[in-house]
């Protein structure tokens, strides 16, 4: 029986037409133009040639992934029917988690524990699953938070099953005031809700003052001690042995030994009650299973000598001491900020993996990404929705979403770089060559039985001495050496986005992948609603998205990956360079200030209205995409305005890098980690958005801005102190509303840049008027300075024309 539903989403006539039909306005266009070479400059005809058939092309690519949309949907009580046992037990495969952190300040703790409580409280049996948190700062907060977690979650997670709470992350829970009642006690709910609360309130105070306690005992010891060293001290009375607050040789940030921790050990298969409510225990959690999931704490070695390739390194590491330990067949990472919103999300996707159909040639099942704490009109597209409903939901009818980092469940082999069921000849093994693993044999061993779903590992042997040897072997910095980690094998390193590459190399080993998108959301997380960090943000994509075209350009790729995924990768990875002429169009209407009248086109009329019909198509096929997506007008308009402001702000600095890098043979795009801000921390909601954080990656959308402010201005300017013919009138109309449109597109960065006046956006529209009326003096008086007077005749003046062809 098959566990999921296939829906082909009805694609409307229209739509296919309309793309069909614009397609054709496009080589016709094309056509026209080059049988007509006529402008005031040819060197700006050329370029404009040459931009409008790179606009073309990046357009019908980015098409072609949508036109077979397809929406699966999980049945998931065909996968209880299936799996569950009538004892409570069940015969679901195993399931490896993953969380990545790196500094308890900029990805606030309370975020990391919140996914972490979420995701011990899912609904998934209980013996079968286990969590690794990967701590790459090696910090003491970290550690001793996960303690604190762990106690509270012997409250929390049992609270969540009695009552069938939704969602599972308390931080999010608690915000509601309140929600339905789901569960099957409806007399204890009233108490044990604010008893709950009370508990959590508490909680988070102990997380918060583990960053003084710790010190302050650490001090304590030190002053004990009398070594000299200020070393950082556990609660045991032994010193951490990963960094240190007073950092010293061994003890700082990139220098540090290897921790593994079992935070919570396995918990048996049978269930296990707790009792009636005490003064230790003060909820009633006698019918409930009380049990915890397997909790793990790493933070692996590091040395100077080494790259430790950031999250990529981690998550290998994460792959192989999980395989040491409970090896499930499958895995699913998450970043510290994201939690489990649906507890049916880990049964979902099993779904995908499980289905008889194509699920054993099924190597990872992608979730979209959703977003708490983001403003109500989404000011700077944080959701992406026009990406994860529409981009990603056309993929599904090829070959599968790309991985986009988070949310992501993996069949482990898949991630090990071993060929599908569908491409394996009779002479295929599962380990061909050991040694591209490394040199743990209880690793290499461990690889079989990751293939097979059903094996399942009675007690994972953590504390013996030989499996904690092979453990601090392969979290060593050297382990990797001479191996294809990171390269054929695990997540893939030396590029900034990747997972991006990491899918690909999935997809082009022949695998393939499946989108699912539920109601509730599956996960959710948290987004920089900050202008210049949301910018950083995307300038680590694009700049990673070039490296990707140039160092793993699909368009080499086998023949295992499909034609059509291979567009869609292209398309994915080579949008940057579009910037280099949008930013050409952007700006030519400085021309229009110092020179006047100025054709990119002759006739002129012929050309706008080829413009107006195709960027009339690109609405129209944008309106029906977001019926048959489920998008809002707003998603649409929002993408719309990003894509531009990233076009001026990001994508010209990620292109020039990309080529310093293929003419220098530097190092690629670094990393920034995305400072997430702390719910306790904030007075105001939403109060990151309206801090300006300056910096250079401003300046080029300020000067777009600067320059059509200017363009509207010189033309009213022009208007006061010259006439014009109705000829003349109607060109600078059309260049008008082209300035107009781009200041329409770069609002949302506008807003970003004034800060906290922002929440008033009518002074915007006051400070475009007085920089229209100032332009505009400044044209008359310059006028009046030059001929002694202003006139308001019919004298001739210079036109406007302003080419608005970049809109394709």
């Amino acid at each position: 029986m098959c566990l999921t539903e296939d829906f082909i989403m009805w694609t409307p006539m229209h739509y296919t037409l309309l793309t069909l039909l614009r397609l054709i306005a496009i080589i016709l266009f094309f056509i026209w133009r080059i049988r007509h070479p006529h402008a005031d400059g040819m060197w700006l005809w050329w370029i404009s040639i040459v931009g409008d058939f790179w606009f073309g092309v990046t357009w019908l690519l980015n098409q072609v992934a949508k036109l077979n949309p397809t929406k699966r949907v999980p049945d998931l009580s065909l996968l209880r029917q299936q799996f569950d046992l009538p004892d409570g037990n069940s015969n679901l495969p195993r399931l490896d988690v993953f969380i990545n952190t790196v500094d308890p300040i900029n990805e606030p703790m309370i975020y990391t524990m919140n996914s972490i409580l979420s995701i011990l409280a899912v609904d998934y049996p209980i013996d079968r699953t286990a969590t690794y948190l990967s701590d790459d700062g090696g910090s003491i907060i970290h550690y001793e938070g996960l303690l604190e977690t762990a106690n509270f979650a012997t409250l929390w997670v049992p609270f969540c099953r009695k009552h069938s709470i939704e969602p599972r992350a308390p931080e999010s829970y608690f915000a509601v005031k309140s929600r339905p009642y789901t569960g099957n006690v409806p007399d204890e709910f009233a108490d044990d809700h604010r008893r709950m609360s009370k508990e959590y309130d508490e909680f988070k105070v102990r997380l918060d003052a583990l960053f003084t306690k710790i010190p302050e005992r650490s001090d304590a010891h030190n002053a004990e001690a009398k070594e000299g060293v200020k070393a950082t001290w556990m609660a045991d009375g032994t010193q951490w042995p990963g960094t240190w607050f007073d950092p010293a040789e061994n003890h700082k940030k990139g220098q540090h030994a290897g921790i593994v921790k079992v935070m919570l050990n396995h918990p048996g298969d049978e269930p296990r009650f707790g009792g009636p409510a005490s003064a230790e225990t003060p909820l009633d959690f006698s019918a409930v299973d009380v049990r915890l999931p397997m909790l793990v704490y790493i933070s692996r070695e590091k040395s100077p000598s080494h790259d430790h390739q950031k999250k990529a390194g981690a998550m290998n590491v994460q792959l192989r001491i999980s395989a040491l330990l409970t090896n499930a067949p499958f895995i699913i990472n998450f970043d510290g900020d994201h939690y489990v919103n649906n507890s049916q999300a880990f049964r979902a996707a099993m779904c995908f993996m499980l289905d008889r159909r194509d699920g054993e040639n099924t190597a990872f099942v992608q979730f979209p990404q959703r977003f708490d704490d983001v403003d109500p009109t989404d000011r700077y597209c944080n959701h992406n929705r026009v990406f994860f409903d529409a981009t990603l939901l056309g993929l599904n009818g090829i070959q599968g979403p790309s991985y986009v980092g988070t949310g992501c469940m993996f069949r482990r082999i898949a991630v090990y770089g071993i060929d599908p069921p569908r491409w394996r000849t009779d002479a295929f093994k599962l380990v061909d060559n050991p040694s591209k693993f490394g040199s743990s044999m209880l690793f290499i061993n461990s690889i079989p039985s990751a293939a097979n779903q059903e094996w399942s590992m009675a007690s994972p042997p953590a504390h013996e001495e030989s499996v904690m040897e092979e453990l601090n072997n392969v979290m060593k910095c050297a382990y990797e050496e001479g191996t294809e980690f990171g390269k054929e094998i695990g997540w893939v390193y030396n590029i900034a986005t990747e997972d991006v590459v990491t899918g690909f190399r999935v997809h082009r080993t022949g695998w393939r992948s499946m989108y699912c998108r539920m109601e509730p959301d599956a996960f959710r997380g948290t987004a920089p609603i900050n202008l210049t960090e949301r910018l950083c943000q995307i300038l680590r994509w694009s700049g990673g998205s070039l490296e990707m075209f140039f160092s793993h350009c699909p368009l080499l790729a086998g023949r295992r990956l499909n034609l059509m995924q291979r567009i869609a990768y292209t398309n994915m990875t080579a949008y940057p360079i579009s910037s280099v002429f949008l930013v050409f169009y952007l700006l030519f209407p400085v021309i229009w200030i110092f020179r006047g009248e100025f054709y990119i086109q002759k006739p002129f009329p012929t050309y706008v209205l080829y413009l107006v019909v195709i960027i009339a198509m690109t609405e129209l096929i944008g309106m029906v995409e977001i019926k048959w997506a489920g998008l809002t007008l707003l998603d649409w308009i929002r993408n719309e305005q990003f894509y531009i402001i990233g076009a001026t702000a990001v994508y010209p600095l990620a292109t020039l890098h990309i080529v310093l890098k293929l003419v220098l043979r530097g190092n690629g795009v670094s990393f920034k980690l995305t400072a997430k801000q702390a719910t306790s921390a904030v007075n105001e909601k939403y109060a990151e958005m309206y801090v300006v954080q300056w910096t250079p990656l401003l300046i080029p959308t300020i000067a777009v801005i600067a320059v059509n402010v200017g363009a509207i201005g010189a033309a009213i300017g022009k208007a006061v102190v010259g006439g014009w013919s109705l000829l003349q009138m109607a060109d600078a109309s059309l260049g008008l509303v082209f300035n107009a449109w781009i200041l329409l597109l770069i609002y949302p960065f506008a807003l970003g840049v004034m800060g906290r006046w922002s929440k008033r956006p009518y002074i915007l529209f006051v400070l475009f008027m007085i920089g229209f009326a100032v332009v505009a003096a400044v044209v008359v008086a310059i006028h009046a300075a030059r001929t002694g007077s202003v006139r308001f005749h019919s004298g001739h003046s210079g036109g406007a024309s302003f080419p608005t062809s970049w809109g394709f």
